[in-house]
C-alpha cells in the first residue's frame, strides 16, 4: 500500500471526490492483519468468547480493508488508462468510466471509516403499542408487525415473538418482539444497524374496517427499538439483590393449563424503575429467563442512551429515534403513499413496502446519517 501513496495523493488533487483518509486506512489495514495473527494463536483459538469478538472487530475492519482494495485497484487502473489515452481513443472512454467508479469507490471507503455504532452488529428487541385511535390503531400495529417480520424474512432473520396482547379483531394492542441474525456479521450487516431507525411514531391514513361511512382516519402506532445484550455481554451487570420477582396467572397463549399456572413473570428493576413482564412462554422459568435477556437489554438500552446524552457524540440520531414522541413515518393507504418525515423520502409503494420492502425506507436513514457524520467530520478538519 505505502508504495502507491504518492501516485493516490497525487490524483487526489484532481477531485477533491476522490480523497480518503490514508492514516485511518494504514491503521485498520494494520489492525486487521494484527487480529489475524492474534486469532490464528492457539491460547485464543481454545476461547470461544475471546474468539468471538476479536471475529467481530476482525468482520468490521474487513469492510474497510475491502472497499480499500476496490479503490486501490481502480485508482490503479485510472493511472493505466490515462497513460495510454493518448494512443488509443477506447482508453479515453475507459478513464471517464474508471474516474467515476473512483468517485464511488472514495464515497464507500469515506463511509467505511466513518465511526460505526458500537451497538449495530447486536440482535434487536422491538415493542409496538397502538397508540390514538382505538381498534383502528391496534390493527396498524398489526400491519406494522407483519410489515417487520416479512423485512426479516428478506434479511434472513429469524423472528421470536415474545409476548403479545391481540383485541377481538385481530388487532394488536402490544407487542415484543425480538430479531435474530444469524452467524458473523459486520456491523452493517446487523440487525441493529436496520432497526434503530424504526423507533418513534409511526402514523397511519386510511379509511378503517370500523367506519361504514368510509371516512379517511388518522391513527397511530408506537414503536420502540433496542439493541438485545449478549448473554456474555459485561457491559450490564444485575445484581440479584435489586430484582423483585412476582409471578401470576398467565392470560395469553403457552399451551393448555396456562391459565391455572403461575407461569407468568413480572420482574421489576428496582434502581431504575424499568418492569418487564412475560407470561407468553410455557413454563415459569422460561418466562423468566426472556425476561431477564429483554431487561438487560433495555439496561443496556438505559446506558448507553445516558452516555449520548452527556456527550453529543454520534450515537445522537440513535437517541433521537428512539423518542416515542417524534412521527418519523406516514402511511397512506388511499394514494398507496409512505413518507419518512426525518429524510423527506417519498415513495407510492405502500403496498410493497407493507409486504417487506422496506430496505429502500431505512436506506435513506442510513445515508442521511451517514451525511451528517461526513459533514461533522468534514467541519472539524476544516
Amino acid at each position: 500500500m505505502a508504495e502507491n501513496e504518492q501516485t493516490t495523493s497525487g490524483q487526489q488533487n484532481e477531485s477533491s471526490s476522490h480523497v480518503v483518509d490514508m492514516a485511518a486506512v494504514r491503521t485498520a489495514e494494520n489492525e486487521y492483519h494484527a487480529l489475524e495473527k492474534k486469532m490464528a494463536q492457539p491460547d485464543v483459538a481454545a476461547d470461544p468468547t475471546a474468539l468471538r469478538k476479536l471475529g467481530q472487530r476482525h468482520a468490521e475492519l474487513q469492510t474497510i480493508v475491502d472497499a480499500w482494495t476496490a479503490y486501490h485497484k481502480d485508482d490503479e487502473d485510472l493511472t493505466a488508462a490515462r497513460e495510454l489515452a493518448d494512443d488509443d481513443p477506447e482508453f479515453a472512454s475507459e478513464a471517464d468510466r474508471l474516474e467515476k467508479q473512483l468517485s464511488k469507490d472514495a464515497q464507500h471507503l469515506r463511509s467505511a471509516l466513518l465511526p460505526h455504532d458500537p451497538d449495530d452488529r447486536r440482535d434487536t428487541i422491538m415493542e409496538i403499542k397502538a397508540g390514538t385511535g382505538g381498534e383502528e390503531a391496534a390493527l396498524f400495529a398489526g400491519d406494522l408487525l407483519r410489515m417487520y417480520e416479512r423485512y426479516a424474512e428478506r434479511r434472513g432473520w429469524s423472528v421470536e415473538i415474545q409476548s403479545q396482547s391481540l383485541t377481538s379483531l385481530g388487532g394488536v394492542k402490544d407487542v415484543q418482539v425480538a430479531f435474530h441474525s444469524h452467524g458473523q456479521v459486520t456491523p452493517q450487516q446487523g440487525v441493529w444497524a436496520s432497526l434503530k431507525y424504526e423507533g418513534g411514531v409511526h402514523r397511519v391514513q386510511r379509511i378503517p374496517v370500523t367506519d361504514s361511512r368510509g371516512r379517511i382516519q388518522t391513527s397511530a402506532a408506537g414503536v420502540y427499538v433496542f439493541p438485545e445484550a449478549d448473554e456474555d455481554d459485561d457491559e450490564i451487570h444485575i445484581d440479584p439483590k435489586d430484582l423483585r420477582i412476582d409471578t401470576f396467572q398467565a392470560s395469553g397463549p403457552g399451551g393448555q393449563g396456562v391459565n391455572t399456572t403461575y407461569s407468568a413473570v413480572r420482574i421489576t428493576h428496582i434502581p431504575t424503575g424499568i418492569v418487564v413482564s412475560m407470561q407468553d412462554q410455557r413454563s415459569q422459568i422460561q418466562n423468566r429467563a426472556a425476561g431477564m435477556r429483554v431487561l438487560k437489554s433495555r439496561l443496556l438500552a438505559l446506558k448507553h442512551e445516558k452516555e449520548a446524552q452527556q456527550a453529543a457524540d454520534a450515537r445522537h440520531s440513535q437517541v433521537r429515534n428512539l423518542d416515542r414522541s417524534q412521527r418519523i413515518r406516514t402511511y397512506n393507504y388511499p394514494e398507496n403513499r409512505i413518507v419518512d418525515h426525518r429524510t423527506d423520502y417519498k415513495a407510492y409503494n405502500l403496498d410493497q413496502v407493507l409486504d417487506g420492502d422496506l430496505q429502500a425506507v431505512i436506506d435513506s436513514d442510513i445515508r442521511a446519517d451517514e451525511n451528517a457524520k461526513l459533514a461533522a467530520r468534514a467541519h472539524s478538519q476544516a
